[in-house]
């Protein structure tokens, strides 16, 4: 979001589910069930984009910022990143050697 910018988010459906983004010239649709955003950021990496974050908000109130996670890949949290590296990863030696 740009400096000075605002955001207007209406609950469509009324089932704290589909959201709708106004503002900067653009408008974007949340679902927050099915995980996704018109503006694709969301749906592409998995990690809420601003859209969602605003959805999240209206949601949850103060404590959006809890649920974060539940909206996020599992990708990202720290246990995945441990399990990831919890074994040694083998060096692979030059083609030349």
């Amino acid at each position: 979001m740009s400096e000075g910018g605002f955001f207007y988010m209406e609950n469509v459906s009324g089932d704290e589910r589909q959201f709708t983004m106004f503002g900067n010239g653009c408008t974007a649709k949340v679902d927050l069930l099915e995980r996704l955003c018109s503006c694709r950021k969301f749906d592409l990496g998995i990690i809420p984009c601003d859209h969602v974050m605003a959805a999240l908000r209206l949601k949850y109130g103060d404590d959006y910022g809890l649920r974060v996670y539940d909206y996020s890949s599992p990708v990202y949290k720290v246990e995945e990143y441990f399990l990831a590296y919890s074994e040694s990863i083998n060096v692979v030696p030059l083609e030349s050697e």
